[in-house]
């Protein structure tokens, strides 16, 4: 067993380590304060090829593994979270629907500008009815001659809202199924769509540089070649795409968990007390010592989910143990980081203080820590 990462992903790793630290990590807090998008940072990862690291090249992707994608998302959320969930929300969520079940004319239209950042993709399945509970999509499209008419409302999706969005691909209920239940379709719609209105944004604990809030659809009308694969196979493409994306929110929860023992460790060297600094003390080195041994542990998780989607096998199981171990550890990770450095580390101008408020959604986003046990008891009851 090979556990030495290959080196065109440590080439990307030491590449976009550097550039978080010099790029991202100077205005990480100012934009969180001022709830500002990155957009000169995005603009940045696209023309980098990191807005498309997953995909072909013919396609207009960068031609790179799962293992890179992951590895370049949990680097950017070791410094900030918010520029993380960015990517990865475009890159796992709002771009793999449309690379996956697309048909050429689509991915002709649309993967271009999605892998160049140019433009953002988001993804709509959640809504106010139907979180957890994926399948009961309120959302409806009904077909009109060569268009497709879509009311409802989807809440809490990312990158929809911002100058540079440019497709949402979302879910809608089309008629009955053969055993009488929804037939749940998948559609993508353009920004600027007439009857198509992201609403305002949330007021958000963290991620406060990232775009999230809820869409409205009155009357929108689509194309009828708008249709994402074939009629009536939106609920299961969308659980794919899950269970894609649960690899890369399982990286930001390492890579944030990363960042806070980074943080952790270097204030434990600075700070004094009693005449000697606070790394010195047992009560400090067993909390570090427990974090950086989770964070081992979990990297392996989330590398084997990766490898084994770019091998081609079953990642399922592995990815919602990954998503499910790192984002508790993120949280854990987060509060000890911030209990080692005291008062300091309710201070915003304290990277730690950010790092807790962004941990927690990651216990949620992606599928909750209780849907992550249901796969995983599911999984091995089946075997």
């Amino acid at each position: 067993m090979d556990l030495d990462l290959p080196d065109d992903v440590r080439a990307l790793q030491a590449v976009v380590r550097e550039f978080a630290r010099q790029e991202v990590a100077p205005v990480a807090e100012e934009l969180d304060r001022e709830k500002r998008f990155p957009y000169e940072l995005v603009a940045k990862m696209g023309e980098l090829g990191w807005m498309g690291i997953p995909f072909p090249e013919e396609v207009g992707g960068a031609g790179g593994t799962t293992l890179q994608y992951a590895v370049a998302v949990e680097e950017l959320t070791r410094v900030d979270s918010s520029v993380a969930i960015t990517m990865c929300a475009h890159t796992s969520l709002g771009t793999q629907p449309i690379y996956l079940f697309g048909d050429d004319a689509q991915k002709e239209r649309y993967l271009p500008d999605l892998c160049a950042g140019r433009k953002l993709g988001a993804f709509g399945l959640t809504e106010p009815g139907a979180g957890s509970d994926a399948g009961n999509t309120a959302t409806r499209a009904r077909e009109e001659g060569d268009e497709w008419v879509i009311d409802g409302a989807k809440q809490f999706i990312t990158n929809a809202g911002t100058d540079i969005s440019g497709v949402v691909s979302l879910t809608a209920v089309t008629g009955q199924d053969e055993r009488g239940g929804k037939e749940v379709s998948a559609f993508v719609v353009e920004n600027g769509t007439p009857g198509y209105e992201p609403g305002a944004p949330y007021r958000k604990m963290g991620w406060n540089a990232s775009d999230t809030r809820p869409l409205s659809f009155d009357g929108c009308r689509v194309p009828a070649e708008n249709l994402l694969g074939p009629r009536g196979h939106g609920f299961k493409q969308f659980l794919r795409i899950l269970d894609i994306g649960r690899i890369g929110v399982a990286a930001m929860g390492l890579g944030l968990a990363q960042g806070a023992l980074d943080e952790a460790v270097a204030y434990a060297k600075e700070r004094e007390a009693f005449g000697q600094s606070i790394g010195k003390f047992q009560a400090i080195q067993i909390k570090l010592a427990d974090i950086a041994t989770e964070i081992e542990a979990a990297r392996m998780l989330v590398y084997k989910a990766a490898a084994l989607k770019d091998a081609g096998r079953d990642f399922s199981l592995t990815a919602a143990q990954a998503k499910y171990k790192t984002g508790r550890l993120a949280v854990r990770a987060a509060e000890d980081a911030v209990q080692i450095h005291g008062g300091y580390g309710y201070i915003e101008e304290y990277p730690v203080c950010r790092f807790y408020r962004d941990a927690k959604i990651l216990t949620i986003g992606e599928g909750t820590d209780e849907v992550q046990q249901m796969v995983i008891s599911r999984a091995l009851l089946a075997a």
